[in-house]
């Protein structure tokens, strides 16, 4: 793996830490690179990820300004960041940002990339874009209407304001808030082990489904749903259920 991340595998999941404190896990081009990396690995062999930037009080700063800087607009158009950050939305399987201290910019939009988000109580969230003279143009403006309601994105992006754990909670920009460090990456593992207890093929179309434009359904709940019905992992746990209903 490229230098910024460190991973690890798991049967069922893969922990990916963000790797570079001396530059406040700053997202620059090799980081987004490894960040490929790993979204190859997990469209090969589909598992949930699990992405966090350590409990060391920092998930990412935001983009490597130095790097942001010099970029003119080819590079804009080529989409560095933000089709990093859509290849991750995509993933087959589910995803959790774990987020200990500030999330900001670049780094905002890699948590809002995934599914779930999981905060210690010094997590802060923020989007300085228009301060710096750019959008957040990484999957924030998007993203975050859906995540928080348009109003409130519209706020958060034209001012730059910050909003701490306990705001995130209230607003539904976070699943979970913990109080110390230590409890955040077993609680992100606990959120994960209760997904993994359903049928991964069942969890896998569900995030199809749940993540599909309107205009998909009801078609593809329908097809989805015709798949599962002939899947024997559906017929042996319902098997399971009603021989557990039935005190076998």
């Amino acid at each position: 793996m490229s230098a910024g991340l460190r991973v690890e595998e798991r049967t069922d999941r893969l922990v990916v830490t963000l790797d570079r404190p001396e530059k406040r896990n700053a997202i620059d081009a090799d980081l987004i690179a490894a960040l490929h990396e790993v979204c190859a690995e997990l469209e090969a062999r589909p598992r949930m990820l699990l992405l966090t930037g350590g409990t060391d009080g920092i998930f990412a700063g935001g983009a490597d300004i130095a790097q942001l800087r010099e970029r003119g607009r080819l590079d804009a158009l080529a989409a560095i960041n933000s089709a990093a950050f859509a290849r991750i939305r995509a993933l087959p399987m589910p995803t959790v940002a774990a987020v200990d201290g500030p999330a900001l910019g670049g780094g905002a939009e890699l948590a809002y990339a995934c599914d779930l988000r999981v905060c210690t109580e010094r997590a802060v969230f923020g989007q300085p874009e228009v301060r710096l003279g750019i959008l957040a143009g990484a999957g924030a403006t998007h993203r975050l209407p859906a995540l928080v309601g348009e109003a409130r994105a519209k706020e958060l992006l034209f001012t730059g304001r910050r909003v701490d754990s306990a705001e995130a909670l209230r607003i539904g920009l976070v699943n979970r808030v913990v109080a110390s460090p230590d409890e955040l990456l077993p609680t992100a593992h606990e959120l994960i082990d209760e997904m993994a207890k359903g049928s991964a093929l069942a969890l896998r179309l569900t995030k199809l489904a749940v993540d599909a434009p309107p205009a998909a359904h009801p078609q593809l709940d329908l097809v989805s749903q015709a798949v599962l019905f002939e899947d024997e992992e559906k017929r042996r746990r319902m098997t399971e259920f009603l021989d557990r209903r039935r005190g076998r």
